[in-house]
């Protein structure tokens, strides 16, 4: 039997109890203007990438928050050859950041790097150049609509429902992505140039899911087996749609998976 959900109209997130064997369900829906999407393109094979971790972990949890801001950070795969291999690395992150380096004009891909709404973001160690930024991105409004919804299922499972809605004026078919992060992860460096370093991690993407056509409307409804690694309690899932053109985000949100209460 499902629990009942109730929440108001304008809360950002709600959460219902639930029992152990049912799990947990929690909501969000994304707010009327746009939040801003950092991308965090990093390895733990790059001596330079921790201090870009660091200050991705702090935009998020000693920042603005997920209201007005979602982190995310891709692991690269083309450092594993240097002397580390990277446990969270993949491929597909390092097409994604070749892909919108590309489309934004430029030539060169490099760690760490930043993209701010898809477009690369060289000052993002200056705290007043980011918060301009992010002030003139939630400024403006959203050009999509999301929801997503979590719902912890036991054992190892949880599951994710998404429903995106392009606003009118929106040109082409938008395309949304679905991103499994975890906090809190730590690794003890081995070898390559962070060796005999402890590195830590914030919001680092596990499961990629995309690109999703929105004509109109898309939704998306995924049971995700979880990795024998994985801490439940740290996942979370954000969702961002982009326009036709990849050159720009209509509108992002992320939410943290809830516990039984």
């Amino acid at each position: 039997m499902r629990s009942e959900l109730i929440c108001s109209l304008v809360a950002a997130a709600c959460v219902v109890a639930a029992p152990p064997a049912e799990g947990a369900l929690c909501a969000k829906q994304s707010p009327p203007y746009t939040v801003a999407l950092v991308e965090l393109y990093t390895s733990e094979g790059c001596d330079s990438c921790p201090r870009a971790d660091r200050w991705l972990s702090g935009i998020a949890h000693e920042g603005p928050g997920a209201d007005s801001v979602v982190a995310l950070a891709l692991h690269v795969d083309y450092w594993d050859r240097l002397g580390w291999k990277d446990r969270f690395a993949s491929a597909r992150f390092s097409e994604r950041q070749q892909e919108l380096t590309h489309v934004a004009g430029g030539r060169t891909v490099y760690t760490p790097g930043v993209f701010f709404n898809l477009q690369e973001f060289r000052g993002w160690d200056s705290q007043a150049r980011f918060r301009r930024a992010l002030r003139a991105a939630n400024a403006r409004p959203a050009g999509a609509d999301i929801r997503l919804e979590i719902e912890t299922q036991s054992p190892g499972r949880f599951g994710i429902k998404a429903s995106f809605k392009a606003k009118s004026g929106a040109a082409g078919a938008p395309q949304a992505f679905l991103a499994v992060y975890e906090n809190r992860l730590r690794t003890d460096v081995g070898a390559g140039e962070n060796r005999g370093v402890t590195l830590r991690h914030d919001f680092v993407v596990r499961e990629w899911i995309g690109p999703i056509r929105v004509a109109g409307a898309a939704e998306l409804s995924h049971l995700l087996p979880l990795g024998r690694d994985w801490k439940a309690e740290d996942l979370g899932v954000a969702a961002f749609v982009q326009d036709a053109g990849g050159r720009d985000i209509l509108q992002a949100t992320a939410l943290s998976a809830c516990s039984p209460t």
